[in-house]
């Protein structure tokens, strides 16, 4: 079967729903949204938890509640979401193959939204020795059993890394009745945001041990437990320090990876900080017509934010479609300097007032963030306490901005 589309949404998660609404609403009609599931809202529905929209609803829900928000608009504005569908295919040219049960089927888009979300890392890619017995969990897949399959995973769990899935986990399993050891870091510092060591650690008691990591599993049949030892500064094992812990469940939290097979695929470039396409202000990737936002992009704290970057996006594919010739000749490279771990977007017209969204690579107290040209300051702002657990963004006036230069992002410790 062939067929031909406006627009392609790969991905029917926050970003590809919240993209395909904004994309109506500017007048695009012919969208189609891919998602491979069997429902649409992707990993919100099972995050039972609340703390979901409160950027951009102003109130607190749960995961479900907010993907059911977008889908019910979605719907109403009749838009077409086609689910059990998986994209396998995507080109230059944006021909994309969909593999579902009508079967393969050939689509030729005139624009493709990237909306693919992320995947968790997996105890392959820690190279954790030992055993290989069930009882090992990333944490959305325990996630995915307690939630939406109503499966209890164990009684006496321990938790490695401290990012906000694992962080839920731990409190979600101490409601259930499990005894939960400890979280283990292998970092100085949490992974996860500070409000969700708050609520989800401290309120239950449950212990965090920072420079500490999981050096071996045991058990055959089920995991029976694991041993720990503290890291030094390079994440070296502390010889004398292993303490072995009963255990019949290892939850691993330890990262999340932009699902970008289809983005490679298309032959866009790639950013090997976020390991994500790099984009413009629009979210354009070097193939032209071929946009992301959201985790596919670069992992995000909060739903809130993928949905309101997916709506930025939005206004980029509108220009693209209209044949809208952007001003500048020529894109501004964006850099950034000591301290600062990645910066999105990564080339910039400055055509039109934008965002930028960055990560610190290390804790960093009371400072400026400072963006240059030619060697000359052209805006700063004020921050405190930043975290790498923590998204920051900063909003530009593209008037600040001289077409066509390098610009750099970077840090000023204040006091110095």
């Amino acid at each position: 079967m062939k067929g031909n589309k406006e627009v392609v949404v790969i991905g029917g998660g926050p970003a590809g729903l919240a993209a395909a609404i904004a994309m109506r609403k500017m007048g695009i009609q012919d969208i189609l949204v891919v998602e491979r599931e069997k429902e649409a809202g992707g990993i919100l529905r099972q995050c039972i938890h609340d703390g979901f929209g409160l950027i951009r609803f102003r109130e607190s829900i749960s995961g479900p509640e907010y993907a059911d928000r977008f889908l019910r608009e979605a719907r109403a504005l009749g838009i077409e979401i086609r689910t059990n569908t998986t994209v396998v295919a995507l080109t230059v040219e944006k021909c994309l193959t969909l593999s579902s049960p009508r079967g393969l089927e050939l689509l030729q888009a005139k624009a493709v939204v990237l909306a693919m979300g992320c995947r968790e890392r997996t105890r392959g890619a820690l190279a954790i020795p030992g055993e290989r017995p069930s009882g090992v969990y990333t944490a959305g897949v325990a996630q995915n059993y307690m939630n939406l399959c109503n499966l209890m995973v164990g009684r006496k769990a321990v938790i490695l890394g401290s990012g906000d899935i694992g962080l839920i986990m731990a409190r979600r399993l101490a409601l259930e009745g499990v005894c939960v050891e400890g979280v283990y870091e292998i970092l100085p510092y949490a992974s996860g945001l500070r409000r969700n060591i708050l609520q989800c650690l401290e309120d239950y008691g449950i212990p965090l041990y920072l420079k500490h990591t999981v050096t071996n599993i045991h058990g055959k049949g089920r995991l029976t437990g694991v041993t720990v030892s503290q890291v030094d500064e390079h994440r070296n094992i502390v010889p004398g320090t292993e303490k072995e812990i009963a255990c019949d469940t290892l939850i691993l939290s330890v990262g999340l990876i932009p699902e970008n097979e289809l983005t490679k695929q298309a032959g866009a470039k790639m950013d090997q900080v976020t390991g994500a396409a790099v984009v413009d202000e629009f979210y354009e990737t070097s193939v032209a017509g071929i946009f992301a936002a959201g985790n596919v992009l670069h992992v995000h704290d909060l739903a809130d934010q993928v949905s309101l970057e997916a709506e930025r996006m939005a206004k980029g594919v509108c220009l693209y479609l209209n044949g809208m010739e952007r001003k500048a000749k020529e894109k501004s490279r964006v850099v950034f300097g000591e301290g600062i771990r990645y910066v999105v977007p990564q080339y910039v017209s400055g055509t039109e007032n934008f965002t930028f969204s960055f990560r610190v690579a290390k804790p960093v107290g009371e400072c400026k963030v400072l963006l240059k040209q030619g060697g000359k300051e052209i805006a700063q702002w004020k921050r405190r306490g930043l975290l790498p657990a923590e998204m920051e963004q900063i909003e530009v006036d593209c008037k600040t901005i001289e077409q066509g230069r390098e610009i750099e992002v970077m840090l000023a410790l204040e006091g110095r």
